[in-house]
């Protein structure tokens, strides 16, 4: 099957090397702020006209938003706003156009209701300290040098840190590098290549095998087969202790300050590099214990099943807020959801209002409350008494039985006539009265039904 593969590699780029990508970065910023700086300035210039009360129809023009448009206003103006352009290639310009162009469309469709998500603000200009380095090559000389190189637009050839002989053998096979972009990220430059490439359609271990997937903070996974749980390593909160020192020994040093134009002293940048490094450590240590338990998953089960968690809501708890990040719930489904297309399988996502941690999966009885401090799932009804964490598991496993493999009744008289209604009003919804619920706690919904308990996560 076609798919499209990001490789991405470190790079050992010369001083001199360095220089020009940092150049590169600072034209992407410029092209950026320069298209904002042209999109309100019309914008106030209509809004200033509509106020004196001119027609609609004679206002001064509207700026085109498009990134064709918006690159033949920079080729007209470049020679006055940027002297220096012809040092760095086109395709800098070009990109920080482009991004300008979706960071605008964006905000658009956040305002029109048509793009998912929280609301999107109006793009704010990008400055030297607080913007992310990078640049995307998609046209030019973008190509391998052996094993050890890379060949990138006006930058040329520039040595990679790790070999790229992986690429390399699929660049043979016919594979096609449609972009690169290098971005300053973790204390050194990497660049990205975006691959298309054919990929033979994998097959999982045990393609029949369902398993449930139960992410925690105790514990970071509990599966519904039996297989060992994954503990929680904690890559945070064990690198604290040197994190803090590392802290206060940049605290204590000559640091840069704006207000006074004070430089930093080499002995603060050498503490904050090293702070720095640190972080980059846990990062990594995070990064890579994911991979490994996303790629055993997926090469063993054809069905595998997780919670559709509302992470960005769950970490507006102060209490739980660090521990959950430091978990990286969203970057485990996210990793799921393609590895499973690639290995041949399919991610199935309970509803997030399925009560997987209060549901008995022995008898199917609901409990009313459980709080995080009961870690023992006891049924009143069979007298069950197992983990919570596997008994959501379970739950979450048998869910696929229930609404997807067609094995047995969605309900007991198999109509849904069964399923409880929601409590409401004496009079209905109308007649209730209404109650806001304070900002720091999430609203829930109403149940879902058993059909739409579990949706199918799509993959390419």
């Amino acid at each position: 099957m076609q798919v499209v593969q990001a490789y991405r590699f470190a790079l050992d780029p010369t001083a001199r090397q360095g220089a020009a990508l940092a150049s590169h970065c600072g034209a992407v910023r410029v092209a950026f702020n320069w298209g904002l700086a042209q999109v309100k300035a019309n914008l106030a210039q209509r809004e200033a006209e509509r106020s004196y009360g001119i027609p609609d129809d004679q206002l001064t023009p509207a700026l085109s938003w498009s990134m064709y448009s918006l690159r033949k206003r920079w080729n007209q103006v470049k020679d006055e706003v940027a002297p220096w352009w012809a040092g760095n290639s086109k395709e800098a310009y070009a990109c920080g156009l482009a991004r300008l162009t979706d960071a605008l469309s964006n905000w658009r469709d956040s305002q029109q209701g048509t793009r998912k998500g929280p609301k999107m603000g109006f793009p704010r200009f990008k400055t030297k300290r607080r913007a992310a380095r990078s640049v995307r090559f998609t046209t030019g000389t973008i190509r391998l040098d052996g094993h050890t190189h890379v060949i990138l637009p006006v930058l040329g050839r520039i040595k990679t840190h790790e070999p790229v002989g992986k690429l390399a053998r699929l660049l043979a096979e016919g594979a096609r590098i449609a972009s690169a972009t290098v971005r300053w990220q973790e204390g050194r430059w990497h660049v990205s290549f975006t691959v298309h490439t054919e990929r033979p359609p994998g097959k999982p271990a045990r393609p029949d095998a369902v398993i449930g997937v139960d992410l925690g903070i105790k514990t970071l996974a509990v599966f519904s087969d039996g297989r060992p749980p994954v503990p929680n390593p904690r890559h945070l909160n064990n690198a604290m202790r040197k994190l803090r020192r590392l802290s206060r020994a940049v605290a204590r040093k000559h640091g840069p300050d704006r207000r006074t134009g004070q430089r930093p002293s080499q002995r603060w940048q050498r503490a904050n590099a090293a702070r720095n490094r640190a972080e980059y450590r846990v990062a990594a240590l995070r990064r890579d214990g994911i991979h490994q338990l996303t790629t055993s998953l997926a090469r063993t089960y054809g069905t595998i099943v997780v919670e559709d968690l509302h992470v960005a809501g769950m970490i507006r708890n102060r209490r739980l807020a660090r521990a959950l990040s430091d978990a990286g719930f969203g970057e485990i489904r996210r990793q799921l959801a393609y590895k499973t297309g690639w290995n041949g399988g399919r991610l199935l996502v309970a509803s997030r209002w399925f009560p997987s941690s209060k549901t008995c999966s022995s008898c199917g009885a609901v409990k009313t409350k459980l709080p995080l401090r009961v870690r023992t799932y006891v049924c009143e009804g069979c007298g069950l008494s197992m983990d919570r964490d596997e008994n959501a598991a379970l739950n979450l496993a048998s869910l696929v039985e229930r609404t997807v493999a067609g094995s047995g009744p969605e309900t007991e008289n198999g109509r849904g006539a069964d399923r409880k209604t929601p409590p409401g009003g004496a009079g209905g919804c109308e007649t209730s009265t209404p109650h806001r619920a304070p900002t720091a706690r999430i609203r829930r919904g109403p149940s879902p039904t058993p059909g739409e308990s579990l949706r199918i996560l799509e993959t390419q």
